[in-house]
């Protein structure tokens, strides 16, 4: 306990870190417990969710409990050979996805306006 209470007193960790890792490239036979048992081993897990759709198939999010066992997780798993299959494990980040959801958004309205317009984007020199 002494262990657990000195490692998180006075700790920065960099803004990208939080609960919920997001891993890649898991075989798409894996079952939500054979990640319990892998991942728990750093901590305890709050949340799986494993993909199953045909876009989803192979991926993953993790929560845990506590900042610092998704961490050590994250250090220590990535890279972690599963059926032959190397995990790639990253925080999940919303804000990357919204910005990718905005940019397409923002080009169909662009598409949008130059069709209305008439406007082949040619610049002119």
């Amino acid at each position: 306990m002494a262990l657990a209470a000195t490692r998180k007193t006075n700790v920065r960790l960099p803004p990208e870190v939080n609960r919920i890792l997001y891993v890649r490239n898991l075989p798409y036979k894996i079952t939500a417990e054979e990640i319990y048992d892998i991942f728990g081993k750093y901590g305890p897990i709050r949340q799986v969710r494993v993909g199953v759709n045909p876009e989803t198939k192979g991926t993953a999010f993790v929560v845990y409990e506590d900042i610092f066992d998704a961490k050590n997780a994250c250090d220590h798993l990535s890279g972690f050979n599963v059926c032959n299959r190397y995990l790639v494990v990253l925080y999940y980040q919303s804000t990357k996805l919204y910005q990718k959801v905005d940019a397409e958004k923002k080009q169909q309205q662009l598409d949008a306006a130059k069709r209305k317009y008439g406007v082949e984007g040619v610049v002119k020199a």
